[in-house]
């Protein structure tokens, strides 16, 4: 019985070790570099006006109608 026990156990570590910890760490290693491709908090988007065409920062555009727009006067609001 413990030969048995010790044998499934063997096996186990030889798996965990040989064939599933290497997939583990390479998905790790992928999470970390999409992380790094993604837009960070310092990195502004610039976003094109819908009627002007000016470039402006997602930040400080204007939204209407899920439009970007870069003035009040070209969103058509007050």
């Amino acid at each position: 019985m413990l030969k048995i026990v010790l044998t499934i156990a063997v096996i186990a570590a030889v798996y965990f070790f040989l064939i599933k910890k290497p997939k583990v760490t390479q998905k790790r290693q992928e999470r970390a570099e999409a992380e790094k491709r993604k837009p960070g908090k310092d990195e502004e988007i610039m976003v094109e006006c819908e009627k002007c065409g000016t470039f402006v920062s997602s930040h400080e555009a204007i939204i209407v109608g899920g439009k970007y727009y870069c003035s009040k006067s070209c969103a058509g609001v007050k």
